[in-house]
């Protein structure tokens, strides 16, 4: 399996995820693997623009796996780490359905979980990747100043 994907719905789950990770050639290495399921939430970025219903999401396809392998490359220099996972959904998502799956393989849980927080941090502000919030009230983009 990739350690990086843009995926329609479906596609991918975190359990194939912790799986690959679990086949790493250095897992015997690892104290700890952290993982963080982005799913879409009712509230909306915006005060006062209504109940949300789902989100979409777009893709610069070639430059956003660019961008995530980058960052998965920059995560995998901090000290004890073993693999980085990043994978996003690329399609409509309902409420309470996963948008974005990364996890961290890492010898101990301090630096797993600082990878995984700068991890999820970086893609959300360097990947191209856009999100349409569409709730009771119309429709509008999430720019990434905006929040998460």
């Amino acid at each position: 399996m990739e350690q990086v994907g843009l995926h329609s719905k479906g596609q991918i789950d975190i359990n194939k995820i912790l799986e690959s990770l679990t086949k790493h050639p250095n897992y015997h290495q690892a104290g700890a693997i952290a993982s963080f399921i982005g799913v879409v939430r009712e509230d909306p970025i915006r005060i006062g623009a209504g109940n949300v219903s789902h989100l979409e999401y777009e893709a610069y396809r070639d430059i956003a796996l660019e961008k995530l392998e980058e960052i998965r490359q920059s995560m995998l220099k901090h000290p004890g780490i073993i693999e980085v996972a990043i994978h996003h959904i690329i399609d409509k998502v309902e409420l309470g359905e996963p948008s974005l799956l990364v996890a961290v393989l890492g010898k101990h849980r301090q630096e797993v979980f600082a990878t995984l927080t700068g991890t999820v941090e970086r893609v959300k502000h360097e990947v191209p990747i856009w999100k349409k919030e569409f709730t009771d009230k119309g429709a509008y983009w999430v720019s990434t100043s905006e929040g998460s």
